[in-house]
């Protein structure tokens, strides 16, 4: 059994995917992890935000379904100020960053995992190439 761990989970589009819940689910069997989904809208302003909620409220009913308590905030359209937003080095001890695959993948395309790392001086940051999410197929 480890310390508790705080884990900041970076998705969209595979916010519910089966990759992504199920890495989360292996997690859990490691002892009591909390997770904070961070899902950046799309598009500026609040109404954007605004837009996003539901899809971010379908991910984390999918995640408690699945046996994941978690909480959500929909952030910034750049995922590094999504973060950002929230981040906080005495809380949290690593992000999850969910994408889709290789070449489909802005965030990957850009290398997120590695700004993030840069960004927040992450111990941790791990990569989950997942599918769309079912919401949005």
């Amino acid at each position: 059994m480890h310390a508790p761990i705080s884990v900041l989970v970076v998705a969209n589009v595979t916010a519910d995917s089966p990759e992504l819940i199920n890495t989360l689910r292996a997690r859990l069997e490691d002892g009591p992890d909390r997770f904070t989904l961070v899902m950046p809208c799309v598009g500026p302003g609040l109404q954007a935000r605004d837009v996003a909620r539901p899809r971010l409220d379908a991910a984390l009913a999918a995640w408690r379904e699945a046996g994941i308590e978690a909480d959500g905030i929909v952030g910034d359209e750049d995922p590094v100020e999504a973060v950002l937003e929230v981040w906080d080095p005495r809380r949290h001890d690593e992000i999850i960053v969910s994408t889709l695959p290789g070449p489909q993948s802005r965030w990957m395309r850009t290398d997120l995992p590695s700004r993030l790392m840069r960004a927040t001086d992450a111990s941790r940051v791990t990569h989950v190439s997942s599918s769309a999410a079912a919401s949005v197929r």
